[in-house]
C-alpha cells in the first residue's frame, strides 16, 4: 500500500530515484543537487528538508537531508526504503576523529557502526546486534576512492545518542577499542536497512578532531567535501 507522501515527505510516488546520497544538513544536499546533478528538480521541502532527483553522467539519482541524530535520519531512511522504492541510501556526513592517525578532511568508510543507542531495542532480538555496511557499496566506494586518488580509512566508526556528553573519558574508551571517528546517524541508518533488506553506506569527512582540537568552519563543513561527495554520486544504479 502507498503511502506517500507522508508527514514528513511531501514527494511523490516515483519521485525519488533507487539510490538516495542522504548528508545530514539539507542545505547540503542542496549544494549537491545544483553542484552536481543535470536537471536536478525538487521533490520535497517538508520542515525544510529537502531532497532532489536529476541525473549524474546519465544515472538517475537523488539527495535528500537526514537530519541530526539518529531519530532524524531512521524516520527520513525508513520512508525512502519503505514507501519510495529506494534500494540503497548512502550517508555522507561530516565526524570527529578519534585516532591520531586520522586528520582534518581525510575520508572515513564506516564498515560498522557501534552505538551508544537503544535504536535495535524495537526489533526484540536476544542479543546485541552488529549494524554494518553493504559490502558491495563499500568495495565499489573504495574502489572509486583509488581511481580518483583519495585515500580513505575503513573501519569502525561511533554514531552516539550524545553531542555534550557528561562522561569526560567517553571518547578514550572508544578510541582504545580503535573507533576511529564519531558522528550521529550511520548505525540507525544500517539497522533500518538490513530490517528492510536493503542496502546502506555511511561515508564520512572528518571535520573536526576530538583529540588535537583541530576544526573546519561551518562553511566548509556544508561544501567542502567534494571527494566524498564526488565517490558517493559514482554508486548511483545504471
Amino acid at each position: 500500500m502507498s503511502k506517500t507522501p507522508t508527514a514528513h515527505n511531501s514527494a511523490g510516488k516515483g519521485d525519488f530515484a533507487r539510490t538516495v546520497l542522504m548528508p545530514g544538513d539539507p542545505l547540503r544536499a542542496k549544494y549537491i543537487a545544483e553542484t552536481y546533478l543535470e536537471n536536478p528538480r525538487q521533490v520535497t521541502s517538508v520542515r525544510n528538508m529537502f531532497g532532489y532527483t536529476g541525473t549524474y553522467h546519465g544515472k538517475e539519482i537523488s539527495v535528500m537531508g537526514g537530519g541530526m541524530g539518529m531519530p532524524s535520519v531512521g524516520i527520513y531512511s525508513y520512508e525512502l526504503f519503505h514507501f519510495y522504492d529506494v534500494d540503497q541510501i548512502i550517508r555522507i556526513g561530516s565526524a570527529g576523529a578519534l585516532q591520531d592517525h586520522i586528520k582534518l578532511m581525510d575520508v572515513v568508510i564506516g564498515m560498522g557502526a557501534c552505538t551508544d543507542s537503544n535504536y535495535a531495542y524495537q526489533y526484540g532480538l536476544p542479543g546485541t546486534f552488529a549494524p554494518i555496511a553493504d559490502y558491495e557499496l563499500m568495495s565499489r566506494a573504495i574502489a572509486a576512492a583509488k581511481e580518483q586518488g583519495t585515500n580513505v580509512v575503513v573501519g569502525n566508526v561511533l554514531s552516539s545518542d550524545i553531542f555534550y556528553n557528561q562522561r569526560e573519558d567517553v571518547n578514550d574508551l572508544w578510541r582504545s577499542m580503535g573507533v576511529l571517528a564519531v558522528e550521529m546517524e550511520a548505525a540507525a541508518l544500517y539497522m533500518n536497512a538490513a530490517k528492510a533488506g536493503k542496502k546502506a553506506l555511511c561515508m564520512l569527512t572528518i571535520s573536526d578532531h576530538i583529540y588535537t582540537g583541530e576544526a573546519l568552519s561551518a562553511e566548509d563543513r556544508q561544501v567542502g567535501f567534494g571527494k566524498m561527495m564526488e565517490i558517493a554520486l559514482e554508486l548511483a544504479q545504471v
